[in-house]
């Protein structure tokens, strides 16, 4: 698919499709866990299909697990049977040596598998792009080195900070391209530990690895949609925008209108109902009205697509997840 036309599309159209980050809910409707999910690559691509299948949405994104790349570098994983994989522990301190830092291949630990799913499930689903996940790496070093940890490093031992980013743009370039490979239309990027960072440190710790990252994947053939979650991205939207993606998402932890004149004509920019909050644990009642008040705050601009926050828990009742698409079309239909 070409990218850039569906982009400048997507901006054209009066009726924009949502893009939620929607992948494990449907472990729901398959009466799997979450755990039978992320070790399956036929699971992983049943779920996309049948997500795709329910809800009609602009893309097909898939499973935001950020802790598959760390698991290939060596972190140990937990792993529950409804809740998202988190990393636990860390592979690097103050004391690691910057030029021992081992790099995986693309494939090790569950790269692999998430490639085939990925790969099995572009010629199931022909009526969208389809995108596949990857972590960032900010985000990515501050799980193999501890998160509090990293942001203390950042001014302490700034040289290894920049060691470790280094391997880790290495790897995600290749596993980016990989994907790529297997024929997915894109990645979207999570970027959300740079959301902490003074805007003074995201060009120096991320946006400039992105940007490798970006340059050296993305064209108008695969888009690399770039997420940030944190607090702090208004501030830091110079050295976001300079990440060079097609695409931006955003979290709740912002005003989502205080963002949308920010970003450039010819980008898509989404966000931001709250996946936690309202998804999971509001009501259909509070997923429309919150729907609707960020459509009515940010649709005037053309370049803005309703989105979630962040990706969607598992166990986020359906019901809720129904309400939100019913809430756009209401939107367009009443506009």
């Amino acid at each position: 698919m070409n990218m850039q036309v569906w982009i400048e599309e997507t901006i054209a159209a009066d009726r924009k499709k949502a893009l939620p980050v929607l992948s494990f809910p449907a472990v729901q409707m398959m009466g799997i866990t979450v755990r039978d999910l992320i070790g399956s690559s036929d699971y992983q691509a049943k779920a996309m299909k049948l997500v795709a299948d329910r809800v009609d949405t602009a893309a097909s994104v898939s499973f935001m697990d950020l802790s598959v790349e760390a698991e290939a570098f060596g972190s140990s994983v937990r792993v529950t049977d409804d809740e998202v994989p988190t990393v636990v522990g860390s592979l690097i301190d103050e004391d690691s040596d910057p030029q021992g830092i081992f790099v995986p291949s693309v494939g090790a630990g569950r790269t692999g598998l998430y490639l085939e799913a990925i790969e099995k499930v572009v010629p199931l689903v022909e009526d969208r792009p389809v995108l596949a996940g990857i972590i960032g790496p900010f985000s990515l070093a501050g799980r193999l080195m501890d998160i509090s940890e990293i942001m203390v490093l950042c001014y302490e031992e700034p040289e290894l900070v920049h060691a470790v980013l280094d391997s880790c743009a290495r790897f995600l370039k290749e596993y980016a391209n990989a994907y790529k490979q297997v024929g997915a239309d894109g990645v979207v990027m999570a970027e959300p530990l740079a959301g902490l960072l003074s805007p003074s440190l995201v060009d120096e710790f991320s946006t400039r690895f992105v940007r490798s990252i970006v340059d050296a994947v993305q064209d108008e053939s695969f888009a690399v949609v770039y997420h940030n979650c944190g607090g702090g991205v208004v501030k830091a939207i110079d050295a976001v925008l300079a990440t060079g993606a097609m695409g931006f998402h955003f979290g709740n932890a912002i005003d989502m209108a205080e963002i949308v004149p920010l970003v450039p004509s010819d980008r898509l920019v989404m966000g931001n109902v709250d996946p936690a909050g309202e998804l999971r644990n509001g009501t259909p009642e509070s997923v429309r009205s919150k729907t609707l008040a960020v459509m009515e705050a940010c649709c005037s601009y053309p370049n803005f697509v309703i989105s979630t926050g962040c990706d969607i828990p598992p166990m986020a009742p359906w019901e809720n997840i129904e309400a939100f698409f019913s809430a756009v079309e209401e939107f367009y239909t009443v506009r």
